[in-house]
């Protein structure tokens, strides 16, 4: 009795342990950042301690699995080395310094609709308006839509926490030209939502002639941190200083980054998503955007109004909307005949990737 209740509890436990490792992650990069951290060394040395993590692991368990690199793969690696850990994190890092850390956390919440919509536009997500499903997912990404706008411009009344009256001067930003801008925040979040977007699609579609995941990732982040190293020395030539690694906040901040949120998240996100699949991680996101609030509030005494917990609710609503039209097309695919097995093939991988595939390890 006692071996199957922990069974079944076991994803449970798994999945909630995720949403704290993000949360925990969108704390520490915020603190780093507010330290003066540059957001393109973030992505480099993030990537890089990610890419040292995953290379023994996969030389060691995918040495005889892992498949010729051809050069269309090559290509395709390169771009996915490019789309995340360069131009995404950068601007998910860059709207990080605008905004506050529960925001962030609450717009990370779009990129399964945004994925729905990008995977829409280059046909690989097919919509049958006949379907209650369909018109699930149309609704629930403009509903989430609307509560991103409505979380940056609707300020609101303060709701006031006791431990919460006063800033906390100690963990402003060290960086004079950071002014809170939730708007351009918002913006540059958005747009790196985008990215993740285009990169889970690109993986699903990589992964097919790919297949060994922990090399494919290991060869993103590496490559990816390297690609990062010229754009930083690029931009931040007269700026040496910001290389140097000191026992503070911003190394724990890119260590527990590729560690934890590109290392231990994604493997056990792919455990958990082979016993209960994408929607039922996807399902518990949310949980993350409530412990960063909590935590916010009693490390950084973030002041939580009125309109930034209206427009996190509407997102979650519109997130669960499209999660729940998502659950009812795999259904419907589950119960199709044996002959129509090939196009249910095809149809679960956008499955994957409209909900979000791994979404919380690379925020």
């Amino acid at each position: 009795m006692s071996s199957k209740f922990l069974n079944k509890i076991r994803p449970f436990i798994g999945v909630i342990f995720l949403q704290f490792g993000s949360a925990g992650f969108a704390i520490v990069a915020k603190a780093a950042l507010n330290q003066g951290s540059s957001h393109y060394v973030f992505s480099v040395y993030r990537n890089g301690f990610a890419a040292l993590l995953f290379i023994p692991f996969a030389l060691m368990f995918e040495r005889k699995t892992r498949p010729n690199m051809t050069l269309s793969v090559f290509m395709k690696i390169l771009l996915l080395g490019l789309l995340d850990p360069v131009i995404g994190q950068n601007m998910f890092y860059a709207g990080m310094r605008y905004t506050t850390a529960t925001v962030t956390s609450a717009l990370c919440n779009l990129i399964p609709t945004i994925t729905f919509v990008v995977a829409w536009v280059l046909r690989i997500e097919k919509l049958n308006f006949r379907k209650a499903s369909t018109y699930a997912k149309i609704l629930g990404t403009a509903i989430a839509l609307g509560g991103a706008m409505v979380m940056t411009m609707i300020k609101g009344s303060t709701i006031g926490l006791p431990w919460t009256h006063a800033p906390n001067t100690a963990n402003a930003s060290s960086n004079p030209n950071d002014h809170p801008d939730p708007i351009k925040g918002a913006l540059m979040i958005g747009a790196g939502c985008f990215c993740y977007a285009l990169f889970y699609i690109l993986q699903s579609i990589t992964l097919k002639s790919y297949g060994a995941g922990m090399s494919l990732t290991a060869m993103i982040c590496g490559f990816g941190s390297m690609m990062g190293t010229v754009v930083a020395f690029a931009v931040e030539r007269n700026n040496t200083s910001i290389w140097i690694l000191r026992l503070d906040a911003k190394l724990l901040a890119y260590v527990y980054g590729g560690v934890v949120s590109s290392g231990i998240t994604y493997y056990l996100s792919g455990v958990i998503m082979k016993e209960k699949g994408p929607v039922f991680v996807t399902a518990f996101n949310p949980l993350s955007m409530v412990i960063v609030a909590i935590l916010s509030s009693f490390i950084f005494a973030e002041q939580m109004t009125v309109g930034k917990i209206g427009g996190a609710l509407v997102i979650v609503v519109g997130l669960y909307l499209v999660i729940w039209g998502k659950a009812k097309d795999n259904k419907t695919e589950e119960v199709l005949p044996t002959t129509q097995q090939p196009k249910t093939d095809t149809n679960s991988s956008s499955d994957d990737l409209t909900t979000g595939f791994v979404s919380e390890s690379w925020c």
